[in-house]
């Protein structure tokens, strides 16, 4: 995932979380900004996975 549209996600989703926060349910956001980042680690994980495997069916010379 791109560094731009995470910051515009978590842009457009500061203030819900702000008002969250406010309303004494900060458990609530810091909930949800850490399934947001879970989602994007395992994303980045999968990648390398699929580039570890593409590596690895190079031709022995």
């Amino acid at each position: 995932m791109r560094f731009s549209y995470i910051l515009i996600i978590l842009v457009v989703f500061a203030w819900p979380l702000n008002y969250l926060y406010q309303r004494q349910l900060g458990a609530v956001s810091f909930f949800l900004l850490a399934i947001f980042f879970l989602v994007i680690a395992l994303k980045e994980m999968k990648k390398q996975k699929q580039a570890k495997k593409k590596d690895g069916k190079k031709p022995r010379p």
